[in-house]
């Protein structure tokens, strides 16, 4: 996967911001889900999710109404690429090293390493 936990990635597809969809918004890769192809992106599909009360471990309430991001299709978000900061496809370059050879990711449009 060309996608990794840290990254900075745009939602590509998808309803508009103008509209209350997603498309355009940028944010941080928070964790990858390999065996569904998904990945969770900070402040990107947000969903309202009802927590059951329960006690915490010094007696106070927990529980409500909690928002948090869902997962969303990899196919969904493109890498950004840190020149333009604008989305790209990713290429790779082997780099050669002292220590043996390098797999490196490269924005195709700016040929910058990610």
């Amino acid at each position: 996967m060309k996608i990794k936990k840290g990254d900075l990635v745009q939602v590509i597809s998808g309803g508009s911001e103008a509209r209350g969809g997603d498309r355009g918004k940028q944010g941080q890769v928070l964790a990858v889900l390999k065996e569904s192809n998904r990945v969770i992106v900070e402040g990107v599909n947000l969903v309202t999710k009802h927590t059951r009360e329960g006690q915490g471990d010094r007696g106070q309430k927990t529980g409500g109404i909690v928002t948090q991001e869902a997962p969303i299709h990899v196919s969904n978000v493109a890498l950004v690429d840190p020149k333009s900061k604008k989305p790209t496809r990713v290429g790779y370059k082997v780099e050669k090293t002292k220590d043996g050879n390098k797999k490196v990711r490269i924005a195709r449009k700016s040929g910058e390493e990610i």
